[in-house]
């Protein structure tokens, strides 16, 4: 991919919604604004997302294991659900050495659309399988 390639994807990008994976495994999902050099990103409307700590599945198995153990109806299977938590950040700077996986929000719609156009994210030049 050559220079003025790389621009228009990433220009194809620009307002779009982005889920961005850090190395600590934070996701970040927001609007893309824009990036430098150093693979900054830049996100408006960003919420984060983080996996439950070690101590919250602990505290979390434990109290189904008690259920389990007092005979309640829902505690009948070895499943456990525990969610992410999030918070709302607006505006943020997600570093590039921190970037693990970056994926780009599109409808079936917004595909169909940029098919007719001939502008998808997937065609020659667009994003590959690897980052």
């Amino acid at each position: 991919m050559d220079e003025q390639e790389a621009i228009d994807f990433l220009s194809s990008l620009l307002n779009k919604y982005l889920r961005v994976t850090t190395t600590d495994t934070r996701m970040f999902y927001g609007v893309f604004k824009c990036t430098d050099p150093d693979r900054n990103l830049i996100l408006a409307h960003a919420h984060e997302y983080r996996h439950p700590t070690p101590e919250q599945v602990a505290a979390h198995a434990k109290k189904v294991a008690a259920a389990k153990d007092a005979g309640e109806a829902d505690a009948d299977d070895d499943k456990m659900t525990l969610g992410m938590t999030s918070r709302y950040l607006g505006l943020i700077v997600v570093p590039g050495e921190h970037i693990v996986k970056i994926e780009v929000e599109e409808f079936a719609s917004q595909l169909r659309a940029a098919a007719r156009k001939g502008q998808s994210l997937w065609s020659e030049g667009g994003i590959s399988g690897r980052h």
